[in-house]
């Protein structure tokens, strides 16, 4: 698998979660979670037997990608894992869940589906993982993940993991969990060191130019690019096909297949770049992002962290670019405040700046260095404001 040593969250986690106990974990992204909790699962289970653990995830994607990640683990046992989700048909995951598994991974809705259909019901469930549940917070599935653990057994452990523990998500770990160890790696709020950040000020019409050329300036394996909206991630995959890029789209109006063919794609190398909503920000797995592009500034800066978590993953080093226009200033100036970082304005040599106030000196603040300790860049520089 790759593994020479544990991770921090893997070497704390591991103990608690074999005694039997229920757990909290916080941990910043790329840290080893999924191995975390699904390493000491299978060592726990031991063999193939009843369906005895439920991982809920709150998006297909991450379901997938679990899923996957059991198998791979467990390949040299007889324990069987499956997935269930939206977005496909029922027959394949009932058929799989009639062969019996011992593990399965699933979206809260296509569970309570099949539970409503008497398909399979939760009372042998004695490990539960509840798997991103800020995101599921975010996404507003915590009403179902309660009414499905109305269903599971009280006896049984609990292991919730979540980037941030907001009051909504500290109760409903008080309800869900019996005195929990807590386990936090890092500063929930810091992004990864190994990433080096920066803003490029532009006016509103250029972005889409400055984006392109800082794409023909940057030496980038593959690139990560955030829109605000599904409608912005389409029109700018659009122009940048336009422009000989190969470009993957991913967001939530996407079918199944083609989420999942954009994804492969992308971590194949079949596509350099991929246009994606923040659907694709928490959790999963796409190794190798050199870069990461804020087409749009995003509305909360949590999502920030959670967006450049993309690259910089496992001690590699990343580039994170932001694209700001005039409108977008008191959101990265949350974001500051939030990650505790002055993030550095730049401006693109040679690139033919419309004038507008952010290049005023009082707004080209936070020293020329990037924070992080990412690859240095080509043809940035201040340089003299064009009128």
């Amino acid at each position: 698998m790759g593994f020479t040593e544990p991770t921090p969250i893997q070497l704390r986690a591991f103990p608690i979660i074999l005694s039997g106990k229920d757990l909290i974990g916080t941990a910043q992204t790329g840290t080893g979670k999924t191995a975390a909790f699904a390493l000491p699962i299978l060592t726990l289970l031991a063999k193939h037997g009843a369906f005895r653990c439920l991982v809920l995830e709150p998006t297909r994607e991450l379901a997938a990608q679990v899923e996957t990640a059991f198998r791979d683990y467990g390949r040299f046992t007889d324990l069987r894992a499956t997935v269930v989700h939206g977005g496909v048909g029922y027959g394949k995951q009932r058929e799989d869940l009639k062969r019996g598994v011992d593990v399965l991974v699933a979206t809260p809705g296509r569970l309570l589906d099949l539970l409503e259909q008497r398909t399979m019901d939760l009372r042998q469930v004695s490990i539960l993982v509840l798997d991103e549940v800020d995101r599921m917070l975010d996404m507003g599935f915590l009403p179902d993940v309660r009414r499905i653990v109305e269903k599971i057994s009280t006896d049984r452990q609990t292991l919730l993991f979540s980037a941030t523990l907001p009051p909504e998500i500290e109760r409903l770990a008080a309800w869900v969990l019996r005195n929990p160890e807590l386990v936090e790696i890092g500063v929930r709020r810091s992004p990864a060191e190994t990433v080096t950040h920066a803003v490029y000020p532009v006016a509103a019409e250029q972005k889409f130019d400055l984006l392109m050329a800082l794409l023909e300036r940057t030496n980038f394996d593959s690139a990560l690019i955030f829109c605000r909206t599904k409608h912005g991630a389409d029109r700018i995959a659009h122009k940048l096909k336009q422009g000989n890029h190969s470009v993957a789209v991913l967001h939530s109006n996407r079918t199944q297949r083609e989420r999942i063919e954009a994804l492969e794609g992308f971590k194949s190398g079949k596509y350099e770049v991929m246009v994606a909503t923040d659907i694709a920000a928490r959790g999963l797995d796409i190794a190798g992002v050199s870069h990461v592009i804020n087409y749009d500034v995003p509305e909360h800066a949590e999502d920030y962290v959670h967006r450049i978590g993309r690259t910089g993953r496992a001690q590699n080093v990343g580039d994170a670019f932001t694209l700001m226009n005039g409108e977008e200033v008191s959101a990265l100036q949350a974001i500051e405040r939030f990650i505790g970082q002055k993030i550095p304005r730049l401006k693109l040599d040679n690139f033919p700046y419309l004038y507008t106030i952010l290049f005023e000196p009082e707004s080209m603040t936070g020293g020329r260095r990037a924070i992080g300790g990412g690859r240095s860049h080509r043809g940035y520089s201040y340089g003299r404001r064009r009128r």
